[in-house]
Formats: structure tokens, C-alpha cells, sequence
């Protein structure tokens, strides 16, 4: 892996970060790779909890690295389809893999940096951070599966408006549309995330990957066959001992409550 995505994991907290500060973390071919070989090594690390990812420097990503696409020439298509391609491999990665996906959005993000930003179940961000689809600016269409989560977010009207004339959402903007989870105090985003990843490792892994699971595929799937997907699931996460044990304790915790009161019923 190279050192455009930082990876550290610690007490089962990855953290990914993008790592071009001086390039506004665009993306270019070599650090698609090392997303990709990141979001793999997450996908398939033993006892991970959660993902963080965030962006160094000032901007979270300021989406595909232009020059690069300069500097591909007639070759463009080409590189776009391997830059896409690999690109897509690790949002699919990330997006599919059990652990709960926190981003944390320090600055602009743009054009496929967008597409990054939303795909976290839990999005914070900095008051000055922008939003931008980006693509209409050089001509191009969406890329990062942008035409894919943006209408299940905003719905598919105001998804037209924002990708078709390229409009800028403030952090503010982008809450109010429910693109962010919450927009933090200037400097806490940080310290906030944290919060939130404690609160996420505290839970049953199993149990989150299987919403993660449920929720990805809702859009996609006929209610009879969700019910079926959820009547599935709750049953097997029930054999699990953690589970039967916390049931015991919350039942055990409301008996002497219940008991008073019906002895003065």
C-alpha cells in the first residue's frame, strides 16, 4: 500500500486516511489501488469493529485528480475505466463489508470524493465543509456511485437539480437534505467521531453488520422478501450467547420495577 491512504488499526478501529493533502487528496490511479487494498484489508481483518474514514489536510477529497486525466491523452478512456473500475471495487467493499463505516468529512468534497463521503452509516462534518458534485464543471457524468445513493438520500428530484447544475451545498445545506448526519462544532470532528465509534464498538458486530445488510439491499428488495430477510436474521442473531445474555440482563434489570408495581396495583 502506498502512502496516498494512510491504514491504522487499533483496538478494532481502522482508520483510513486520504493522504494527498497537497493535491486536495484527488484521487488518481495509485491511490484507488491503495483504497481498494485498504477496504479489503478491513473487509477481512478478525475482530474489527468499525471504519473510520477521513481526509488529511484541508479538503476531504477533492474527487479525481484532473491532472492525471491530462497526462492520460488519448489514452483517457481508458484510464478512466481501470480509475473508475478500481475505485468502484473498494466503495463496493466498503460499503458491503459488516463493520459500521464512519466518515468523517474535514474540508470540500467533490466529484467522487462526494461519493465518498455519503457512503458512511454515520456522516460528521466540519461547519466549513462543501459539497459538490463536480462532474458538470468538466463535462463528465457521475462517477463513485454518486447517481446511486444521492437520489436514495435526497430523492430522486432534488438529485436531478444538484448533479445537473452542479450545486454547492454548504455542511449546513447538506445536513438539512440528510447527505450529513450531523455537522459538529468547528474543531470537534475529531473528538466527535470518536464518540460515535465508541458507542458503535460497544454494540453486537454481528448485529450491525446484518442492518448494514438489510438496509443496502431495502431499495432493491419486495417488502414480502425484506420481511423474510428480517425474520431471518433477528432469528439467528438470537442464538447468540452475548445476545441471550443481554436480553437476561434487561429483563433482570425491569423485574424489581414490575414487581413494585404490582404490588401496589
Amino acid at each position: 500500500m502506498n502512502d496516498s491512504v494512510l491504514l491504522d488499526i487499533h483496538e478494532g478501529v481502522a482508520t483510513l486516511t486520504l493522504h494527498r493533502p497537497d493535491q486536495g487528496n484527488a484521487i488518481d490511479l495509485p491511490m484507488a489501488q491503495a483504497l481498494l487494498r485498504a477496504a479489503i484489508i478491513c473487509d477481512q481483518t478478525p475482530d474489527l469493529k468499525c471504519v473510520v474514514l477521513t481526509g488529511s489536510g484541508k479538503l476531504f477529497c477533492a474527487g479525481g485528480d484532473l491532472q492525471a486525466f491530462t497526462e492520460a491523452g488519448d489514452g483517457i478512456s481508458g484510464f478512466l475505466s481501470e480509475l473508475a473500475g478500481t475505485l468502484h471495487l473498494a466503495i463496493s467493499r466498503l460499503m458491503r463489508m459488516d463493520n459500521p463505516l464512519v466518515t468523517l468529512v474535514n474540508g470540500a468534497a467533490a466529484g467522487a470524493g462526494l461519493s465518498l463521503a455519503l457512503i458512511g452509516d454515520v456522516v460528521l462534518a466540519e461547519p466549513a465543509a462543501s459539497f459538490t458534485p463536480a462532474y458538470g464543471a468538466i463535462g463528465l457524468s457521475p462517477d463513485g456511485g454518486l447517481s446511486w445513493i444521492l437520489p436514495r438520500l435526497t430523492g430522486l428530484r432534488r438529485a436531478q437539480e444538484l448533479i445537473l447544475l452542479n450545486q454547492r451545498l454548504t455542511a449546513a445545506q447538506a445536513h438539512g437534505l440528510g447527505l450529513v448526519s450531523r455537522v459538529v462544532d468547528a474543531g470537534q470532528l475529531q473528538a466527535e467521531g470518536a464518540s460515535v465509534v465508541a458507542t458503535l464498538t460497544a454494540m453486537n458486530p454481528a448485529a450491525l453488520g446484518s442492518v448494514r445488510k438489510l438496509l443496502l439491499e431495502s431499495h432493491g428488495t419486495p417488502l414480502e422478501t425484506q420481511l423474510e430477510n428480517e425474520a431471518r436474521s433477528i432469528a439467528a442473531l438470537a442464538t447468540q450467547p452475548c445476545v441471550r445474555d443481554k436480553v437476561a440482563a434487561f429483563v433482570a434489570q425491569r423485574l424489581p420495577k414490575n414487581k413494585k408495581e404490582l404490588s401496589h396495583g
